[in-house]
């Protein structure tokens, strides 16, 4: 086990707040397919833990999975843009560079992790045209350039295959016996509830097809974890997989009074306390 990589980035509906949850009676699978990426927190803790042998990881805003990949190839690069004095933490920098529209990987990379930083909130939130349209935060001291966290992300992806895409992309890549780790945009249940993380919404049409590539996978033989708000919608679309109800600190909210400790779901085709002896005994049936 090595120092874990933290998420570079603050993402709506994270997930550092439910790793002991999440992880709780894995089972050993192959490789590591995570079609939501959003921070990576759950695939961090996995790759600190040295579970990682193979992961295919995806997001549908090409905006992350860019300073993602750029991380992953060419981190010191970033770093010294980053430390570029433009990068600077008052509202004049901010909305120059909110305005600006890089062409170049790095700074396209640099301008999006700026962003988040220093926005309100620490919130990725775009308009229907895709433009990013959150305002300037006021943060004393944002951590624009955590350099020592950057290298640790640069070593975690160093065995990962990076895609933009719909989460469909799954299907192409899972196997049987790989571990499948859906976190969609959560199923709103307030008419206020966040889902701008991209031009595109997630709508409840969106919510029934992932629950069928969900239970594609498990027909295949992956295991397949799924995370998602406690509503009867997402309650009903996966009632066969007896959905856990958990709980969740969240601080993305407009109104302080709603931040805090939130239901959520967890849905798994496995029984965390039978995982292992289900692998052996799928083992032994196989010879």
């Amino acid at each position: 086990m090595h120092e874990e990589a933290k998420p570079f980035v603050k993402w709506a509906g994270g997930k550092r707040q439910l790793l002991d949850e999440l992880t709780k009676g894995l089972p050993d699978f192959h490789a590591y397919h995570e079609p939501f990426l959003g921070g990576g927190a759950f695939f961090f803790r996995l790759e600190s833990e040295n579970r990682i042998k193979k992961a295919y990881l995806c997001d549908s805003n090409r905006e992350l999975i860019n300073a993602y990949s750029f991380i992953r190839t060419q981190v010191f690069e970033l770093m010294a843009e980053l430390a570029s004095p433009e990068y600077a933490n008052n509202p004049v920098a901010y909305y120059k560079i909110r305005a600006s529209n890089p062409t170049s990987k790095v700074e396209r990379a640099a301008r999006f992790i700026y962003l988040n930083k220093t926005a309100f909130n620490g919130l990725y939130r775009v308009n229907s045209k895709g433009g990013f349209n959150v305002p300037f935060g006021k943060y004393e001291n944002p951590r624009i350039l955590d350099s020592e966290n950057l290298l640790r992300v640069h070593r975690a992806l160093q065995k990962d295959d990076l895609y933009c895409g719909d989460f469909t992309i799954v299907l192409k890549n899972a196997r049987r016996g790989d571990l499948v780790y859906f976190d969609p945009p959560y199923h709103p249940i307030s008419k206020t509830s966040f889902t701008g993380y991209t031009k595109n919404s997630f709508y409840e049409k969106d919510q029934e097809r992932l629950m069928r590539t969900y239970k594609a996978l498990d027909s295949r033989g992956c295991y397949v974890i799924l995370s998602n708000s406690y509503s009867e919608f997402i309650s009903d679309l996966y009632a066969e997989f007896e959905p856990e109800v958990v709980y969740a600190s969240r601080a993305i909210n407009c109104k302080g009074d709603k931040r805090g400790k939130v239901r959520e779901l967890i849905v798994r085709n496995w029984e965390p306390q039978v995982a292992q002896r289900k692998l052996v005994e799928e083992i032994v049936a196989s010879y």
